[in-house]
Parts: C-alpha cells; sequence; structure tokens
C-alpha cells in the first residue's frame, strides 16, 4: 500500500533531519519513531498505525524505562 511506504518515509525523514534537535527522552527501546517503522513493516497500515499510536500514547516522562517489541 502507497500509504504505507509513505509514512515510512517521513518516518525516516524525521529520524534523519528532525529527531536530532529534540530532546532524547524516550522511555522505551526501541524509540517510538523506530517502532512505527517497525510496525508499519510487518503488520502494514492500518495494524501499524494503531500500534503506533498506542505506543505514543504510553510514551511520558514518568514511564518505566523498558524495552518494548512489537508484538
Amino acid at each position: 500500500m502507497k500509504l504505507n511506504l509513505y509514512l515510512i518515509k517521513f518516518i525516516s525523514f524525521y529520524q534523519k533531519n528532525i529527531s536530532i534537535f529534540t530532546k532524547k527522552s524516550c522511555a522505551f527501546y526501541p524509540t517510538c519513531s523506530e517502532y512505527s517503522k517497525q510496525a508499519l513493516e510487518k503488520y502494514g497500515f492500518f495494524r501499524g498505525f494503531y500500534l503506533s499510536f498506542r505506543r505514543i500514547l504510553r510514551c511520558n516522562p514518568w514511564a518505566t524505562p523498558r524495552v518494548d517489541n512489537i508484538p
């Protein structure tokens, strides 16, 4: 699906050009952007977007740092 590829390209652009200017504060490994790329590649647009959205909602300054791989 083309939309899936566009999202992955946008995330890659964000990782290379925008995230270098932001504070490193992700509590999870892999980072939310990398998790999103992996979920989109593995599950496609709908489930990948859903998993990414859920992960971003869980990511906050009070989250316990941990490894959180895609299911």
